[in-house]
């Protein structure tokens, strides 16, 4: 047992050492992101101790330790390729036993600069709250539980993931990562805003409730003896100690099973090809000719490709958690809804380069000015079936949590306006200005493609917003004027009627220079 936990402790550290041999830049980029998370740990810890003696410190400390414990739980899912060590299936043909494995691979999860990271965080926790022999005695063995916890959470989580992990969908989450943080980063925002006008005891009840739950019930446990209420400590460990038995039960027989059982994903999918051939499903509701079938294409493209995938999920997120969020923060307006319809009809822009270098088969279907309209339109269609009825509930939510539903038809109708205005540029853009988008990493632009990128989104953005000028100083004029007021709810039809007739002409003006520059644009596409 012991060997084969120093070895995998070795094994843990040679990977890390073998990785900095790569490259000078990944070198300088460890040592970087080690001191500003040393950094950012030692301002954590300096700032939880400065709570020392305050009268709520428990209602921070408890739920920042449960928080610490979810960050540890998902962030396997969202950056799988972090620590070689998380997939257990690489040592799937050595004669290891699961419980010396589980002690050995728990040993080598201590080890990095995560670890480090929680261990002072945590230090911080606890000595926030303890006071006296007693809350100091238990404030060292809950640190050490709340620590083996989170470890112990995390390589639970990978083990009964592992399989997805390693797969398309697991390079989906991890594409993804960045909308998560995005979307953190707004609840965290909120949540401030929130205690900042009423105050750390709002947290009260969420604390006691998480005092309860491992490894927050370590930290609370500190606090309970040093108020002299050991009973309640003792549970509090009890229930602390239980929690890590049972992940590691958890993690014990999710690795077994991974060394016994055999990999049935490549049968799954194939059956799920073959479901996904057979006839009749989305096919069956959309029209005939090529028009249904480009928009069954296109649909096809947000559910699969982990670019587009991506790209439509971050901006349903945003398009929704702009104007909700500021609105029930209470500086926000209505018309931020209109956000929404311009997040998603960015994705009009650039129609080509999820091709890729595949682009050649749809220019071989393309022989004249018509056909690429009906390929055009074909996507529009695909777009608006997402756009349209998600634009109207983002303004509906936003009108309900502002009580502004007077104002609905009219920011409807500029959204609708707005959307209509970014499918016609969004066409002409990805005929003049198309760019690849590289299928491997994280980036969203080939290189040396950084300024058609540019120029297409902004350019069309900002064309766009001239296009509906003439709806905008409308809707100015109804509110400027006096008898006006009563006359918005006309912009509803207006703004639906003017961004039809706007993406009907900017279809059929990309039409005909999209089958004119069908070469250029395989070969803008093609580069990633």
């Amino acid at each position: 047992m012991t060997n084969l936990t120093s070895t995998v402790v070795r094994l843990k550290l040679s990977l890390l050492q073998n990785g900095l041999r790569q490259s000078g830049g990944r070198r300088a980029a460890f040592v970087v992101s080690a001191v500003i998370a040393v950094l950012f740990a030692l301002l954590q810890l300096l700032g939880l101790l400065a709570l020392r003696g305050h009268a709520h410190a428990d209602a921070v400390v408890v739920p920042g330790t449960a928080v610490l414990a979810l960050g540890w739980a998902v962030l396997p899912l969202f950056f799988p390729t972090g620590d070689e060590t998380l997939d257990p299936t690489r040592l799937v043909m050595l004669p290891l036993r699961p419980r010396p494995l589980v002690r050995a691979l728990l040993a080598a999860s201590l080890v990095g600069i995560g670890p480090l990271f929680t261990l002072l965080v945590l230090v911080g926790c606890a000595v926030a709250v303890a006071h006296g022999a007693a809350g100091y005695a238990v404030a060292v063995l809950a640190v050490v539980l709340a620590l083996l916890v989170c470890v112990a959470l995390a390589r639970a989580v990978a083990a009964a993931n592992v399989r997805l992990l390693t797969s398309r969908k697991g390079r989906d989450l991890a594409v993804l990562s960045g909308l998560v943080i995005a979307i953190g980063a707004q609840l965290v925002n909120f949540g401030a805003r929130q205690l900042g006008s009423a105050g750390l005891g709002q947290l009260q009840p969420v604390a006691d409730a998480l005092g309860w739950v491992p490894p927050a019930s370590a930290v609370a446990a500190v606090g309970s003896a040093s108020e002299g209420a050991y009973g309640t400590a003792a549970a509090q460990l009890a229930v602390t100690v239980a929690g890590l038995g049972a992940l590691v039960a958890v993690w014990a027989r999710s690795l077994t099973r991974l060394m016994t059982a055999p990999d049935g994903s490549t049968l799954q999918a194939a059956d799920a090809g073959v479901r996904d051939r057979a006839p009749g499903g989305l096919g069956r509701l959309l029209p005939g000719g090529r028009t249904g079938t480009v928009m069954e294409r296109s649909l096809r493209y947000m559910g699969r490709d982990p670019k587009t995938k991506a790209a439509w999920v971050t901006s349903l997120a945003i398009g929704l958690i702009v104007p909700v969020f500021n609105a029930a923060q209470g500086t926000g307006s209505i018309y931020f809804a209109c956000f929404a319809a311009g997040m998603l009809g960015i994705q009009m822009y650039n129609q080509f380069g999820q091709d890729t270098s595949a682009f050649w088969m749809v220019a071989m279907t393309i022989s004249s000015p018509r056909d690429a309209y009906a390929e055009l339109r074909g996507r529009a269609l695909a777009l608006l079936l997402v756009t349209l009825p998600y634009a109207a509930l983002v303004t509906a939510v936003t009108a309900g949590v502002l009580g502004a539903w007077s104002q609905l038809p009219e920011v409807l109708g500029l959204s609708f306006a707005l959307l209509g205005a970014m499918l016609a540029t969004g066409a002409w853009t990805s005929a003049r200005f198309p760019y690849s988008i590289p299928q491997e990493g994280h980036k969203n632009v080939a290189p040396g493609q950084a300024g058609l990128a540019w120029i297409a989104i902004f350019g069309g953005m900002i064309s766009a917003a001239l296009l509906c000028a003439p709806v905008i100083a409308v809707t100015i004029w109804l509110h400027v004027s006096g008898d006006g007021e009563g006359m918005t709810w006309l912009l509803l039809p207006a703004g639906a009627v003017y961004g039809t007739a706007l993406t009907f002409l900017g279809l059929r003006l990309a039409a005909p220079r999209t089958a004119a520059r069908l070469p250029e644009i395989l070969t803008a596409v093609s580069k990633g």
